[in-house]
């Protein structure tokens, strides 16, 4: 078996990976639903001997798809946007926040919060602000008309310093008996309380995103190369970063405003999917999309099952992830992008 019919084999496992367990995890949690009866309510009618209840069928539809819907979209968009970031930064601590939209973001929807606006409107206010904290990098980082990766980087750095004062504003003008409380469960991210209408809102950014990161997978490559490299190639070396960080801002945002934050998963599963194939953008995108729809999957199961409370999702990526990270680097020596 050859090394590219190897690397095919494992992309088309954690592809299969995610599905296996999303169907698991339907059934999983405080109320048990066997496959039988997940297949049942899918199907009416189909399995004549099992019966489905109202309250089945509310649980599985309201409740556990959207939900699962979220954590398969959100851990692959992390995980795409992490990578996409750490190739077009050279950096392997680049993640989904080094331009600052999570803060940005996260601001928007406290303010939300604090204005006592409904969950859309806290999920708007979300996507604006992280749009607009990244249009301030942009401005902020372009020196006599010129915008560099070092500029973006350091400009993104001080935007999100300033945003994440902000929140701190936030928190400390909030009502301490009602408001605080919402701010800091939100801002520990959560997929609880998700619905269709909130995940329509959503999805088609974390999707478009995403697609868009995929299909520019083989310029992030050469983007690896001297700028002089990548234009030989007859890459738009200025374009294809402004496509990447688009896509990326727009999944980021996208997922902080409907989850809150979730740290770990732009910057562990790159590391891993790299370990794995390597530096290769062709198949580390891929992947990532499959391990981190399985990381996350797997994550928010252990969180709304483990414990009569919910835990909220990023202390358990934390956990999860922070001693895996080590690992991975004790194994590698440090993974370069």
């Amino acid at each position: 078996m050859t090394v590219k019919t190897k690397r095919r084999l494992l992309l088309t496992v954690f592809f299969i990976l995610p599905i296996v367990t999303a169907v698991c995890a339907i059934g999983w949690g405080r109320y048990s639903i066997s496959v039988r009866e997940i297949a049942a309510c899918f199907f009416p009618g189909a399995f004549p001997g099992v019966e489905v209840t109202n309250n089945m069928v509310n649980i599985v539809f309201n409740i556990r798809v959207p939900r699962i819907l979220l954590a398969i979209l959100a851990g692959a968009g992390l995980s795409v946007s992490g990578a996409a970031f750490q190739g077009l930064f050279a950096n392997p601590l680049a993640t989904p926040d080094t331009l600052g939209v999570a803060a940005g973001a996260s601001f928007g929807a406290v303010l939300g919060i604090l204005l006592g606006l409904p969950s859309v409107g806290i999920q708007l206010m979300a996507l604006i602000w992280g749009s607009v904290a990244v249009v301030i990098v942009f401005s902020v980082s372009r020196v006599k008309g010129i915008s560099s990766l070092i500029m973006l980087i350091l400009a993104g750095m001080v935007v999100g310093a300033l945003f994440s004062a902000l929140v701190s504003l936030v928190k400390y003008v909030a009502d301490p008996q009602d408001v605080l409380p919402s701010i800091t469960y939100w801002l520990l991210g959560t997929m609880s309380g998700v619905n269709m209408t909130r995940l329509a809102l959503g999805t088609p950014l974390m999707i478009a995103g995403t697609i868009l990161i995929f299909l520019l997978r083989w310029r992030l490559n050469a983007l690896s190369l001297q700028e002089d490299e990548a234009r030989s190639l007859g890459i738009n070396v200025r374009l294809t970063r402004v496509l990447v960080i688009v896509a990326a801002t727009a999944v980021t945002a996208a997922v902080i405003s409907m989850c809150g934050l979730i740290g770990w998963v732009g910057l562990l599963i790159p590391h891993l999917s790299r370990m794995i194939f390597g530096s290769d953008n062709k198949y580390v995108i891929p992947s990532c999309i499959g391990l981190g729809a399985l990381f996350m999957l797997i994550v928010d199961s252990i969180a709304r099952s483990v414990m009569a409370a919910e835990i909220p999702v990023s202390i358990l990526t934390s956990v999860i992830g922070a001693p895996f990270f080590i690992i991975l680097l004790r194994r590698t020596g440090g993974v370069s992008s």
